[in-house]
């Protein structure tokens, strides 16, 4: 979340479920921290993840997918292997065929976001890749997990 300029992190509070991930040796660089492609990776494995969980995606057979159009971070703190993490999601904004979700990255039981991240996933038509409008069921999940963006210029 934004205020004014500088972006702040988020608590627990600020989403509506979390995933357990596990950090990797790979997951680190030259720093000792892990590399800030590994964040979307998290991100994406977070979404996709939950929604197979509610039986909302199959990544082989769907005839619908959802494609990232936009992604951001926002880093606050660092985390490395072999940090237990949790990766917090929510929904900020449900569009006719987007969604815009938001993600925090925890380190342990660490009450506030070492990371703060955007995702926007057009669902589409797997063969023709045109936009097409959630199915009522997807549209109830989403539901389920949105809430307010917390200001207008949030990540």
């Amino acid at each position: 979340m934004k205020t004014g300029t500088r972006p702040v992190p988020l608590s627990r509070n600020d989403f509506k479920s979390f995933v357990a991930v596990t950090t990797r040796w790979m997951d680190n660089d030259v720093y000792g921290h892990m590399n800030n492609v590994v964040y979307y990776s998290l991100f994406d494995t977070a979404v996709n993840q939950s929604l197979i969980a509610k039986g909302m995606l199959d990544i082989h057979h769907a005839n619908t997918i959802g494609l990232v159009v936009h992604s951001a971070c926002n880093y606050f703190s660092s985390v490395a292997f072999p940090d237990a993490i949790s990766v917090g999601l929510c929904v900020e904004h449900i569009g006719t065929s987007s969604v815009r979700y938001r993600l925090g990255v925890f380190r342990g039981d660490d009450e506030m976001c070492a990371a703060l991240g955007q995702f926007v996933h057009v669902y589409v038509d797997r063969e023709s890749r045109r936009p097409v409008e959630h199915a009522p069921e997807f549209l109830a999940l989403l539901r389920r997990w949105s809430v307010s963006a917390p200001t207008s210029d949030s990540v």
